[in-house]
């Protein structure tokens, strides 16, 4: 389970979307959210979309790994999906805030790898949400002040990169995902690949 997160505006999505698009090995995991679908958002690919009720009885029959209420819309990754896909053997990418993070590696440790993505400056992640052109200045502002806030638990990550050019990002972002997968723990069938070397001829 590959985390990313960011302060909003910083390139976590735009990271994501990159890494979905050139590897077929990692599969999005679609949280569901109460929040309203966006301009060119699709139902099921960028989000499930429920009712604030339908969110509650998720809650309630214990339906998700994490969640989270963000500005006042609730965010959570539902487990069946997630569950059935890690016994299979495929990896999942998470963009998810650092709540979300802190939840999900409590409960899944061994398989979570947490990514940190960090803008060049201030400044910087405020133009680009302004270009979004998707907020209003207000929530704008609130985004800025949260920003801050996020960036301090960068320490709680496995990794930092630092988005000030998105190919470069993505790139090390994709070294990462690689690098992981051949750690010794997660190479299915190694063990059994090993024996097989290692019988007396």
């Amino acid at each position: 389970m590959l985390i990313l997160s960011s302060p909003s505006g910083a390139g976590k999505t735009t990271i994501a979307r990159k890494l979905l698009e050139q590897d077929r090995e990692i599969n999005s995991s679609v949280s569901v959210t109460t929040r309203p679908m966006r301009p060119g958002e699709v139902e099921g690919r960028d989000y499930h979309f429920a009712s604030p009720a339908e969110f509650e009885q998720m809650v309630e029959d214990n339906a998700f790994f994490e969640w989270a209420t963000v500005f006042g819309h609730c965010y959570g990754t539902p487990k069946a999906q997630i569950r059935a896909g890690l016994k299979e053997g495929r990896d999942f990418l998470f963009d998810i805030d650092w709540q979300g993070t802190q939840q999900l590696y409590q409960k899944a440790e061994v398989d979570v790898v947490r990514v940190f993505i960090l803008p060049p400056s201030l400044d910087e992640l405020e133009r680009r949400l302004i270009s979004r052109q998707t907020d209003s200045s207000e929530v704008i502002a609130a985004r800025m002040a949260r920003a801050q806030a996020e960036i301090s638990h960068w320490d709680g990550y496995d990794y930092v990169v630092v988005n000030d050019d998105v190919e470069t990002c993505f790139a090390k972002v994709s070294a990462i995902l690689h690098a992981e997968r051949m750690r010794r723990t997660r190479q299915t069938g190694l063990i059994d690949f090993v024996r097989e070397l290692t019988k007396s001829r």
